[in-house]
């Protein structure tokens, strides 16, 4: 009989090996931040589109739709403006209040809407989540998204509000521009944390109405900050002067109003909103991709 050749056998080769070798990965991997913010660049179109959607459900059933976005903060100032200015008079030594107290309350409403929208961010779409593979700081960007549309268009309100005060428009009212991409990189940071807060720990959406309240009061938001210099002294009053949402406020009133009595310098409240942001927008940012692959278990 004719010899049979037999062909040896190729060594085996580990499966995590060949898997590596043509570019495979574990499914449960969690991937590094840079990579991650790659695969969020990649679901932009996915962010801007799902932005669109919840603010067409949230305000597309209401007679007055989008209105909504500046009649809440307008009428919001309107009440603070009859207890707080007219009432109780904290504003009596203040030279324009209105809109003192305007742009207190518009730009903390900027922060404090992200703050409760992005604590829902994840529990809120459970259910998308579980249905579809797609990089889940998504849903907490797009939620920052419609809050900056839905300022931007505030805003436009609150100039006409401020012009109709007194105050002329000089070129120190573009500062706005860079105020508001400095409080808008703040705000990501935040609804990141609170995204992935609110979905460890479902309480806490219970809690942050009283923490923003809380926050709101010692941001010189509904009285001139005067009130803080003269009552608060050493660490006390550093620490109200570092809070973030006082300095970003502040930085909207040195752009907008003249002679306007400020918790700093304009140079140390611009360096204290770049520090703000920076830190919690990268902290944020890292906070939330930890905890990735577990979104939507359980």
């Amino acid at each position: 009989m004719p010899d049979t050749a037999v062909a040896d056998t190729a060594p085996a080769v580990p499966l995590k090996e060949l898997a590596r070798r043509h570019g495979l990965s574990s499914s449960g991997r969690l991937v590094g931040p840079f990579e991650y913010l790659k695969q969020l660049w990649g679901y932009r179109h996915f962010i801007t589109a799902h932005a669109k959607a919840k603010t067409v459900s949230a305000l597309g059933t209401t007679h007055l739709g989008t209105l909504w976005q500046v009649l809440t903060p307008a009428l919001n100032a309107f009440v603070y403006y009859i207890i707080f200015g007219v009432i109780i008079g904290t504003g009596a030594n203040s030279t324009n209040f209105v809109a003192y107290l305007c742009i207190g309350v518009f730009v903390f409403g900027f922060t404090q809407t992200v703050v409760g929208q992005g604590a829902n961010a994840i529990t809120g779409n459970l259910g998308l989540i579980r249905a579809l593979h797609f990089p889940r700081g998504s849903l907490p960007l797009s939620t920052v998204l419609v809050e900056i549309r839905n300022f931007v268009t505030a805003l436009g309100v609150l100039v006409i509000i401020v012009l109709f005060t007194g105050e002329r428009p000089n070129v120190e009212w573009l500062l706005v521009i860079p105020a508001l991409l400095l409080q808008s990189l703040f705000n990501i940071g935040l609804a990141l944390f609170f995204a992935r807060l609110g979905s460890r720990m479902r309480d806490v959406k219970q809690l942050i109405p009283f923490m923003m309240r809380f926050w709101m009061y010692g941001s010189a938001v509904l009285y001139p900050v005067t009130r803080f210099t003269e009552h608060l002294h050493g660490w006390k009053l550093h620490l109200i002067e570092a809070n973030p949402m006082l300095v970003f406020i502040e930085l909207y009133r040195h752009s907008l109003m003249e002679n306007v009595t400020l918790a700093g310098s304009p140079r140390l409240l611009w360096t204290e909103a770049v520090i703000w942001a920076l830190f919690a927008s990268v902290g944020g940012f890292l906070y939330f991709w930890r905890g990735e692959k577990g979104y939507g278990r359980g």
